[in-house]
C-alpha cells in the first residue's frame, strides 16, 4: 500500500516535488523536523518512488537502543565476539543490501559509532564485531532527526564530516502549527481511515466549528497528536463538548515552560570579557563561540532543571515536556551535572 503525504501547504507541495526529483538519485538524505511531523512518511515515500522499492527497507532507531547494542545492531557480529554472542548475526547494514537503510533519530547516535558509519558510507564496506572480513554493501542511507545538527556539531556532539556526507539533500518538514491549511485534508484522510479500520459507517463530516477548533489548536505533538485525537473522535463521537474536553485535557497534560521568566533569570557570561587593564587588550582574544556555548549550557541547564522539578524528576515526562528524546535528556543531565534538590 502506497504511503500518502497528505497536505496542500507550500511546504508539503515542495517536499512532494522534491521526492520525485531525488527518489532515484541514491543521494544521502536527511529529513528534519519536530517530533510527530511525519518524517517517516517522507522517508517511506522516497523508498516507494525509488528503483529500490521492493528491496529491503530496514529501520534503525538510534535513540531507542543503548550505545552498547547500537554498533552490533548496525554492523552485526561474529559468534563469540562478546559475552552472549552465541551465533553470528547480520547487522542492519548487511540486511539492507540493495535497499534502504533508514537511520531514525540520527542525532542521538554516539560519536564513536558516527566514525564507523562515516567509513561505511565513504567506502561502502564495514567490518562486523569480532571479524576481520570486510563486507561490501549497496545501501541507500536516509536519516531523520528532530535535532539541529549544526548546533550539535558546534557543541561537539555530531561529526561535521558525517553531517556533510549525510546531508547531500535536506528535507525540512514544518511543524503543523505553521501549516494550518493541511489540517482539513488530514482530518478527512484519518477520519476515513479510522472508520474503515473500525468498520463503522461515518456519520458525516465534522462540523465547521469543530474543524475550526482543530485548526486553531497549536498541536505540540504535530500530526501524530492530531491522529490520536481523530482516532478518539472516531470511537467516542464528535460532539462539541467531547472535543472541548479532549483538547482542554491535552493542554493540561502538556505544561508550558515560562520562557520569559527563565530568560530573565539566566545571566550572560560577560565575565569572559572582563579585563583588568586596557593595555592588555592587545593580548586578549575573546572567543564569541566560547561565550555562546556557555550561555547555551546555562539555558539548557535552567530549562531541564525546571522541567524535572515540574515533573517531580519523571524523566520521561520531562523529555516530553521539552520535546526531546529520553536519551538526549539523560545525556544532558549527566553532561550538565544536574542533580535533584534534596
Amino acid at each position: 500500500m502506497e504511503i500518502e503525504l497528505i497536505g496542500v501547504s507550500e511546504n508539503i507541495m515542495r517536499i512532494r516535488k522534491l521526492i520525485y526529483q531525488v527518489a532515484d538519485t541514491d543521494l544521502n538524505i536527511v529529513v528534519c523536523g519536530e517530533t510527530g511531523v511525519g518524517k517517516e512518511v517522507v522517508v517511506r515515500s522516497l523508498y516507494e518512488k525509488s528503483k529500490r522499492c521492493g528491496k529491503p527497507f530496514v529501520k534503525v532507531n538510534c535513540a531507542a537502543l543503548p550505545d552498547t547494542l547500537l554498533e552490533s545492531e548496525m554492523f552485526g557480529y561474529e559468534r563469540g565476539a562478546f559475552t552472549g554472542a552465541q551465533k553470528k548475526m547480520r547487522g542492519k547494514f548487511e540486511q539492507a543490501d540493495g535497499g534502504v537503510l533508514f537511520l531514525d533519530e540520527i542525532g542521538d547516535m554516539p560519536l564513536a559509532l558516527q566514525s564507523k558509519l562515516l567509513h561505511a558510507l565513504q567506502d561502502g564496506d564495514f567490518t562486523p564485531l569480532g571479524s576481520e572480513k570486510l563486507i561490501s554493501t549497496d545501501v541507500w542511507v536516509i536519516a531523520a532527526t528532530n535535532h539541529n545538527l549544526k548546533d550539535d556539531i558546534e557543541n561537539g556532539k555530531f561529526r561535521a564530516d558525517l553531517y556533510h556526507r549525510l546531508n547531500e539533500i535536506k528535507i525540512y518538514i514544518e511543524p503543523l502549527r505553521n501549516r494550518p491549511e493541511d489540517i482539513p485534508p488530514l482530518i478527512d484522510y484519518f477520519t476515513k481511515k479510522y472508520h474503515s479500520q473500525l468498520k463503522k459507517k461515518p456519520k458525516g463530516v465534522l462540523s465547521k466549528s469543530i474543524v475550526e477548533k482543530l485548526i486553531n489548536y497549536p498541536w505540540p505533538g504535530n500530526v501524530r497528536e492530531l491522529q490520536n485525537v481523530l482516532q478518539r473522535i472516531s470511537v467516542l463521537g464528535d460532539s462539541k463538548d467531547s472535543i472541548d474536553e479532549m483538547l482542554k485535557h491535552r493542554e493540561d497534560e502538556t505544561p508550558t515552560i515560562p520562557i520569559e521568566t527563565l530568560v530573565n533569570r539566566i545571566s550572560i557570561p560577560t565575565h569572559l570579557l572582563d579585563i583588568d587593564d586596557e593595555k592588555s587588550l592587545d593580548h586578549v582574544s575573546v572567543s564569541l563561540k566560547k561565550i555562546k556555548k556557555e550561555t547555551r549550557n546555562r539555558i539548557d541547564k535552567e530549562l531541564i532543571s525546571y522541567a524535572l522539578k515540574k515533573t517531580h524528576w519523571n524523566r520521561i515526562k520531562a523529555a516530553t515536556m521539552l520535546n526531546i528524546s529520553y536519551k538526549l535528556l539523560y545525556n544532558k543531565i549527566d553532561e550538565l551535572s544536574i542533580r535533584p534538590h534534596l
